[in-house]
């Protein structure tokens, strides 16, 4: 019994901790095999330790200096101290040397990490089925991208060449204080730092709702300005200029909002962190000077506690705003890695194999349809146990009214979706145990709704086949009847056609589209209302040309016009996701069913539209 239930549509997972997020980039940060990676960061880290014991270091000489230039016994100065002040110049020298190459070897790990999460993503949003995409909002799904990869580069960059310096570099100087002075120094620094980190974690952590809201919002603006624009002309035919301006400024006016209350809590941020690393600086230098006074410490002494502690300020000043924009980007980052994590609805199954043709099958494939159900809802089937067979270099017509079904047989033949119910074969191979790579290499469609890439024209034909040579590509356009009209354009091939095509006709876009589909030579060629955008003499012209090319290849010809598939071997109609009657031309017609009711409307038709003419 088949199933009568369609698959709900895949949904992200859950949001994601930022630990989790983070430990979905380490393996990209130190990625399986790359032997050239791991090198390179362990390079960068051993420059990173090296940048700061010499930072360390650098306080120590000077305090040194201090002590060699302060008068002694009532005496002056006797000698000044070159040798410390060479050794101060060159743990400087070190200190900025050190970091910088570690700045310079990190890099390549940090962009090839980039590169290989965009990559990544990039081909899983393909993998996803069509009901994925057909509900996606494109200008959000784009930003949440786009933000993503940016989040990584932030995340890298900052964790590596900040946040781990600094830890460092406060567990260098509490340990050098509590050697060269006592433990309370050490713990008045450690104590402030702790109060520091856990103050900034603590509000950065209360303040992230704020930068996830503008997030939301932003993508929320940006998917209603695309959507505005990519639909210009429908906003010019209704006027609704206006309309589209205020959805527009409603969104804006909420990220406005948002953006304030972010500003807000950032500045009470900041006056917190600076109060704490005041008096922390305040007692260690109150402690110092009063052990100066009594002759426990000297001046030397003073001035590297005092230094230390500026020193920390500086990094834990900026650490703030870095914690922040690495709860940013993970903020960022974490859309992209739940779409990432988004299942594929339509996956190979571990023992899918190619699919090849059979012997004297080399240019044609037989296609069955056996009992296949589908709905693209649970509770609205598409297809109700719908059978045909297409033999092996024969043509089969699928005709009927709108909503019975025909367009889903192309989308479940390329398995843009699985069956609920039944099975697909080609070749005798149910279509679920073929890789959907070799299965779609057997497969050419002519779609009704002809989509085109803001590219040239030669380049939109030769997607058929992109290593066709431009013999091949002018061949296949002069079998669709669009080679004429491109040598008459002022850049021939080379003729830009706009976003998704829209400098050309809607007959023109079509005609590239059968030219892709021919270059690309399938097995099946399936046509889509392939010619329902042109002219009747145009239409004729190309449909016999596709008639000389399917000649000997299997052909689904999919069709509300009944004119263009009087020449079927079979003819399905299709009626609530039914075969209703099936038949060639001459026997449907002697039915006087379904068909013969169709076609009789359609002729009395087209006699009004000549009359009209």
């Amino acid at each position: 019994m088949p199933s009568m239930i369609a698959p709900a549509a895949p949904t992200p997972p859950p949001p994601r901790s930022g630990l989790r997020t983070i430990g979905s980039l380490l393996p990209y940060l130190w990625p399986k095999g790359d032997v050239g990676a791991h090198l390179r960061v362990v390079i960068a880290a051993l420059f990173l330790v090296g940048a700061k014991v010499a930072t360390v270091y650098v306080p120590i000489i000077y305090s040194r200096a201090v002590d060699a230039l302060a008068p002694k016994g009532g005496q002056g100065m006797l000698a000044v101290p070159v040798a410390l002040v060479i050794a101060y110049a060159l743990l400087r020298i070190a200190s900025a040397g050190f970091a910088e190459l570690r700045d310079a070897v990190f890099a390549a790990v940090q962009q090839r990490a980039v590169r290989r999460v965009a990559l990544r993503t990039f081909e899983h949003m393909h993998r996803l089925s069509l009901r994925f995409h057909l509900d996606r909002q494109t200008g959000g799904l784009s930003r949440a991208i786009d933000r993503g990869t940016k989040g990584i580069e932030n995340v890298l960059r900052l964790a590596v060449f900040n946040i781990l310096p600094t830890f460092l570099e406060v567990g260098l100087v509490t340990a050098v204080l509590w050697r060269l002075f006592d433990w309370r120094y050490a713990l008045v620094t450690f104590v402030a730092v702790a109060l520091y980190i856990g103050f900034t974690l603590g509000f950065t952590n209360w303040r992230v709702k704020f930068r996830r809201a503008m997030n939301d919002i932003e993508s929320e603006a940006q998917t209603k300005a695309l959507d505005s624009l990519l639909n210009y002309e429908t906003v010019k035919y209704f006027g609704n200029e206006t309309h589209e301006a205020r959805r527009f400024d409603e969104a804006l006016a909420r990220y406005e909002r948002a953006a304030v209350r972010s500003q807000v809590t950032l500045n009470m941020l900041n006056l917190g962190q600076a109060i704490i690393i005041a008096i922390g600086l305040a007692l260690v230098m109150l402690m110092a000077a009063g052990e100066v006074a009594s002759g426990k410490l000297t001046v030397g002494k003073f001035v590297l506690a005092n230094t230390y502690l500026m020193q920390l300020y500086q990094p834990l000043n900026f650490l703030g705003f870095v914690y922040r924009e690495i709860k940013q980007g993970l903020v960022d980052m974490e859309q992209m890695f739940r779409l990432l994590g988004t299942d594929e609805e339509v996956r190979d199954r571990p023992t899918a194999v190619v699919l090849t043709p059979a012997p004297g099958h080399e240019h044609a494939c037989e296609i069955a349809f056996e009992d296949v159900h589908f709905g693209y809802r649970p509770d609205r089937e598409v297809l109700k146990g719908l059978s045909l067979r297409v033999p092996a270099g024969r043509s089969v017509a699928i005709v009927g009214p709108t909503g019975a079904g025909k367009s889903t047989i192309s989308r479940l033949l390329f398995r843009f979706y699985d069956v609920t119910g039944g099975r697909i074969l080609l070749d005798g191979h149910d279509i679920r145990d073929v890789t959907q790579d070799s299965l779609r290499a057997a497969l050419g469609v002519v779609p009704q709704d002809t989509v085109l890439f803001n590219d040239t024209i030669r380049y939109n034909i030769a997607y058929g086949r992109p290593d066709a040579t431009q013999e091949e590509i002018e061949h296949a356009a002069r079998l669709a009847q669009v080679h004429d009209f491109v040598l008459r354009l002022p850049d021939g091939y080379d003729t830009r056609v706009g976003e998704r095509g829209l400098k050309l006709s809607g007959g023109e876009k079509q005609r590239v589209a059968i030219a892709r589909t021919l270059l690309k030579n399938p097995r099946v060629l399936i046509l889509d209302e392939a010619t329902s955008a042109l002219d009747t003499r145009t239409e004729q012209d190309i449909q016999a040309a596709l008639r000389t090319i399917a000649r000997n290849r299997t052909t689904l010809t999919i069709a509300h016009r009944l004119s263009t598939v009087v020449d079927a071997d079979q003819i399905i109609v299709l009626v609530e996701g039914r075969v209703a009657e099936r038949g060639t031309h001459a026997q449907l017609l002697a039915r006087d069913g379904v068909y013969a009711h169709m076609w009789t409307l359609q002729a009395e038709q087209r006699e009004q539209e000549e009359a009209a003419a």
